[in-house]
């Protein structure tokens, strides 16, 4: 057991460095996100959604970093990726639509002007909605009617269709 640390002990202080630093940056980048979702009035189930996107993607590029650390070489490492995103490539086309409203849902946490609460309507020539934004999950915004009805509306299309607020806060009437 002496020998295994001694004979790899470079890479242990790496890998414990690497892990230390990403930490760090995985705390930081948490406060950043909780202070603008705090600042913009966000909900809190939404920040932690898109704190657990940085986290993953930080655990992955710690993986990357850990290979090169371990030995690994860049031929190595081309041919592991370029199967495995053969593989996710087939796979990710065949559920583009959930991750474009993942990627929306992503994109409106940092620029959507709208709040749960707020009164909006959608300008959709075939189905326009005039709604009361009751919440906003990863895939899709849960509308209220005025008739009561509950309503999902993926994320990616309200990005794409006019929205004018009609009133701000309606729950505060």
């Amino acid at each position: 057991m002496e020998t295994f640390f001694q004979n790899y002990r470079p890479e242990i202080i790496n890998t414990a460095i690497l892990f230390g630093i990403l930490f760090i940056i995985n705390f930081i980048i948490k406060i950043i996100i909780r202070r603008i979702g705090k600042r913009s009035n966000i909900i809190e189930a939404r920040v932690k959604l898109i704190v657990r996107y940085v986290t993953v993607t930080l655990i992955l590029i710690a993986f990357l970093i850990e290979s090169f650390i371990l030995g690994a070489r860049i031929e190595d490492l081309v041919v592991v990726f370029s199967s495995v995103f053969a593989i996710l490539g087939l796979a990710l086309f065949a559920i583009w639509s959930i991750l474009s409203n993942i990627t929306s849902g992503i994109i409106m946490f940092f620029s959507f002007p709208y709040k749960v609460g707020d009164k909006i309507k959608i300008h959709d020539k075939d189905f326009p909605i005039e709604a009361i934004i009751e919440d906003i999950r990863a895939f899709q915004l849960h509308l209220r009617l005025d008739n009561g009805d509950l309503v999902t509306y993926p994320n990616n299309l309200i990005l794409q269709k006019a929205v004018t607020l009609v009133q701000k806060d309606a729950f505060d009437k």
